[in-house]
């Protein structure tokens, strides 16, 4: 029985294609603009997250804050921190260990070309394995530094890459970085992560002795003993960074921060901005759902003779309300699906031109079965409720009135 409802109401379609295309717009227009929107939304989430997801949330860092318009973080800030805060923030209670992080920017050269890259530090002793382990080091090629490796270097995934200069970085290679020569001894595996796949990654006294002069820190990485303990711990830095640096609470140039809190901050704010989405779209859905309503209240109007007809042979009520509202359904399906496709082909294509445009792998789109069904089960669901007034209007003529008006 359902199925032939479905066959009448596609019949129908058929007979008033301009007018069904016309009907759908408004669906259409507000779900492609959800599915597309929310789906780079979603991507540029995602691609956010693997940057910073790779540490987990018994992690804090600490860095300077102030005029930090570009460049690593710490650099550029009125008053840096210094080596000598470490020691002091590891005798915290809850701290497991409070390491320095040196980061550093400079031209590399290989291949006789050149580009500008950053290079960050490995500690010495203990605290080695205890960054390894946070961060999840591993390479895909050659070994991990040790504590003596003088003039020797990790490398990126990235620069694997033949595109970059001109033929892969490889095992054994000699690179310059700011004039300096190293050996390539190990490619760190894959992350999707720019802090590992564009990094060169060395030893903290190589690093420090041939590019940094002035003792400051780019950031003090800690990691707590327990999780539970964090935002304690978090508290207890704070303070001990307000009398270090001889500042009052809110005046602090400094911020302690979790990648927790990171992503918690960039997943508002792409609510936010997904949400005004919704905005968008719920107009134009809407506007959506009175086309449906209008075109309903034609098609009972004009087909008032046919369904004259259908009730004088038996047709009941029930199935006269059926036939309008499952036609008002299939045009919320029929204007979900093409607003799905619409919106799918948008939002990849969006992202493409935009990773083309700006070189950023960040511009990244994700549109997971949740959000297609989602939509889709929307747009039905409007279209129903849209038919709900004209169903019921036709299901109540008269068969003999019905007959007589359309004469």
């Amino acid at each position: 029985m359902l199925l032939s409802y479905v066959k009448f109401a596609l019949g129908t379609f058929a007979h008033r294609k301009t007018r069904s295309l016309l009907t759908m717009i408004g669906i259409f227009i507000g779900i492609a603009a959800v599915v597309a929107l929310i789906g780079l939304g979603e991507g540029l989430r995602g691609a956010i997250i693997g940057q910073f997801g790779f540490l987990g949330p018994d992690v804090l860092d600490i860095q300077a804050s102030g005029l930090n318009f570009a460049g690593p973080p710490g650099t550029a800030v009125v008053k840096p921190l210094t080596e000598d805060l470490t020691e002091k923030v590891e005798r915290i209670p809850g701290v497991e260990a409070a390491i320095n992080r040196y980061i550093e920017s400079g031209t590399m050269e290989f291949n006789d070309k050149q580009d500008i890259v950053f290079a960050w530090n490995m500690p010495e002793g203990k605290d080695r394995a205890t960054l390894e382990g946070m961060l999840n080091l591993k390479v895909s090629q050659g070994r991990l530094l040790k504590d003596g490796d003088n003039l020797k270097v990790m490398v990126g995934s990235g620069f694997t890459d033949k595109d970059r200069f001109g033929k892969p970085v490889q095992l054994g290679n000699r690179i310059l970085f700011k004039g300096v020569e190293f050996e390539v001894i190990g490619i760190l595996e894959k992350k999707g992560s720019f802090i590992f796949d564009t990094a060169l990654i060395m030893n903290e006294d190589v690093l420090v002795d041939n590019f940094r002069e002035d003792g400051s820190v780019n950031v003090i990485a800690v990691k707590v003993k327990d999780v539970e303990a964090v935002d304690s711990v978090k508290t207890n830095i704070e303070q001990l960074l307000r009398k270090e640096r001889d500042v009052k609470k809110g005046e602090e140039d400094f911020v302690v921060g979790s990648p927790e809190a990171t992503l918690q901050t960039i997943d508002e704010t792409i609510f936010g901005v997904q949400l005004f989405i919704y905005v968008i779209a719920a107009v134009a859905i809407i506007v959506g759902a009175i086309g449906i309503t209008n075109t309903m209240y034609t098609a009972v109007l004009e087909r008032t003779k046919e369904i004259g007809i259908m009730k004088s042979i038996g047709a009941t009520n029930q199935t006269i309300f059926a036939l309008f509202f499952i036609e008002s359904g299939l045009l919320g399906l029929v204007g979900g699906l093409i607003g799905i496709s619409a919106g799918f082909a948008l939002s990849y294509s969006f992202a493409f031109l935009g990773r083309q445009i700006l070189g950023s792998d960040l511009i990244q789109a994700d549109i997971g079965i949740g959000l297609v069904l989602g939509s889709l089960f929307f747009s039905v669901l409007v279209g129903l409720l849209a038919g709900v007034i004209p169903a019921y209007k036709a299901s109540k003529k008269h068969p003999v009135d019905s007959l007589r008006y359309a004469q």
